[in-house]
């Protein structure tokens, strides 16, 4: 089962709460492909406009007292079986508290064996390490064809599918930011809304990501 967003990330939101001199430096890291990175169109970067920097504004806002890191290990272009191969040096050398995973948008070029064995080998070692994880299911693409020499292996719902099977099996948080999406195209929003270019989020889009984020950490 995976973990209950009304109480996983309780300690993490009591530890924010904490007030001078009680309070200590809490890292978050956020690890994955261009998205976190705030990749837009022509490979131009926006870090501030990037769901990372807007999930420590939410969280500066309510936790006034707190004296949080974010730091970004993702890389652009990345899938996650490359993100594995390098999450105990680049991710957990910094010790964080939690640990977010994106890494959809990329793996759609893998076989689900390969993106299951990632996601899982990557949740296992962040767990065995104390930390806290928040799974993230994909943001949309454009739905234009772009995968030029890639053929595209997993739909999004597949993915989505996979990372929530990763999240009941470890117990462990999951921001379902597809299915948000996906409700508000439902609703009469178009993707071009949210889209900075044909597979990156702009300003909106990252905001809708890190309001999905934010709901897992609970009022105390």
């Amino acid at each position: 089962m995976a973990a209950d967003k009304k109480t996983y990330l309780e300690d993490f939101a009591r530890k924010l709460q904490k007030v001078w001199p009680d309070n200590e430096s809490v890292t978050v890291a956020c690890h994955g492909h261009s998205i976190p990175c705030g990749y837009t169109a022509e490979n131009i970067t926006r870090p501030f406009d990037a769901y990372p920097h807007l999930f420590h504004a939410g969280l500066s806002e309510r936790f006034p007292h707190s004296v949080i890191n974010v730091i970004v290990t993702a890389k652009g272009g990345e899938n996650s079986v490359s993100g594995a191969r390098r999450f105990e040096r680049d991710v957990l050398s910094h010790r964080p508290y939690l640990v977010t995973f994106d890494y959809g948008r990329n793996d759609m070029f893998l076989t689900a064996a390969q993106m299951r064995g990632a996601w899982r080998d990557m949740t296992e070692k962040a767990l065995e390490a104390g930390c806290k994880v928040l799974l993230l299911t994909p943001a949309p693409d454009s739905g234009a064809v772009y995968y030029e020499e890639n053929e595209r292996l997993l739909t999004d719902m597949e993915m989505s599918e996979i990372i929530h099977e990763t999240a009941e099996r470890f117990s462990v948080g999951l921001a379902n930011v597809h299915e948000t999406f996906e409700r508000l195209f439902a609703q009469g929003h178009t993707r071009s809304e949210y889209a900075a270019s044909v597979n990156h989020p702009g300003r909106r889009g990252h905001e809708t990501i890190a309001d999905c984020m934010l709901e897992w950490v609970p009022y105390v």
